[in-house]
């Protein structure tokens, strides 16, 4: 009897806290599978080669780098805009001589403000970065970020505070090419001495292609240009924890770098070869991850998910920590309670079927 009032009890305090959740709107970790990888299409992909891309932090922005007709070198850094998160991608459009040159520009990352665009030069390993008075004003041209990041850095990404710069270098560490970062007090200050992500992250070979999540909890990364790792910590003040590879369907033959996570951590978009298919011999593409909500594993999204998620409230719990996307943030909360809520009553597939 009293089980039976325990569980009653639940339900009520499901109902309760659901009815304020889907009042309120939201946003997702239990177990993460990635969806199937689809082509960002001919607007953003064409013949020729689309490397390397950087999403604005209110994800309506694209800059990325590419072979196009209509440019001023080999690469250029290219910009397309959406009006909204769901709206398609328009037509890009140069970012024009005073970014681009001769020289070959790619890698372009855009800090949080968009007033300060880094990026690399084909032929050399510094970084350089164009600055602009505001988002209407013109850029300048690119100057070389010195000391002490200096020579040796490159496939840069920016925190969502603008204050943590990620970016791979050969300048020691555990592989050929680490990932490091250097920070700064606030946005007008120079860059501090930059910082191995360590052993948890970095392995014997290529790690490169940093792309740090808006929480600044999740980090995605490139490893030896054919597979994308991810690591997380419980805190910016914490360790990055041991790296897992990220379970998505890998072409043979086929080479993939330079992930980005969307700003809400729901999309992971990458760069891969025309082993993947598509347009060119480079082209984007973007692979969707998946929460398993399904807790029970009874092929339905129903009240027992609804109790598990609630006898697993406020602790660190990997079953039911869903969100925020992709790794949840090491604390079951209303963010959780949220997704769980947007996919009751749904009918799920067994996890071996979406993956």
């Amino acid at each position: 009897m009293k089980r039976l009032y325990d569980y009653r009890i639940r339900l009520m305090l499901t109902g309760f806290v659901a009815a304020i959740v889907l009042g309120a709107g939201g946003r997702v970790r239990a177990e993460i599978i990635m969806g199937e990888p689809t082509n960002l299409g001919a607007v953003i992909n064409d013949d020729t080669d689309t490397q390397e891309c950087d999403i604005s932090h209110d994800g309506l922005e694209l800059y990325f780098s590419s072979q196009r007709p209509g440019g001023y070198g080999r690469n250029d850094i290219w910009i397309a805009r959406r009006e909204t998160l769901n709206s398609p991608w328009q037509e890009p459009i140069n970012l024009g001589p005073a970014v681009n040159s001769q020289a070959s520009e790619i890698e372009p990352a855009i800090s949080p403000n968009g007033l300060e665009l880094y990026l690399r030069w084909w032929d050399e390993w510094n970084l350089r970065v164009c600055t602009r008075a505001s988002k209407d004003a013109p850029w300048s041209s690119p100057i070389i970020v010195g000391p002490p990041i200096g020579y040796d850095a490159w496939s840069p990404d920016i925190s969502a505070d603008g204050l943590s710069l990620y970016f791979a270098s050969r300048r020691g560490g555990y592989g050929k090419d680490d990932i490091w970062v250097a920070t700064r007090t606030t946005i007008n200050d120079p860059w501090g001495e930059p910082v191995n992500l360590g052993h948890n992250v970095n392995g014997s070979g290529i790690d490169s292609f940093p792309s740090i999540s808006t929480d600044g909890l999740t980090l995605v990364f490139g490893r030896g240009g054919t597979t994308i790792w991810a690591t997380k910590r419980k805190s910016v003040d914490d360790d990055w924890e041991p790296a897992v590879k990220l379970g998505f369907n890998y072409p043979a033959g086929g080479y993939i770098y330079g992930p980005v996570l969307s700003p809400d951590g729901s999309n992971l978009y990458f760069s891969a070869n025309s082993a993947w298919g598509g347009f060119g011999n480079d082209d984007f593409w973007q692979v969707k991850f998946i929460p398993i909500v399904d807790f029970d594993s009874n092929g339905i999204v129903d009240a027992a998910d609804m109790c598990i998620m609630i006898d697993n409230w406020h602790i660190d719990s990997p079953l039911c920590d869903i969100a925020p996307p992709p790794f949840g943030d090491g604390i079951v909360d209303v963010q959780d309670l949220i997704v769980l809520a947007e996919h009751l009553f749904e009918e799920i597939l067994p996890a071996e079927e979406l993956e």
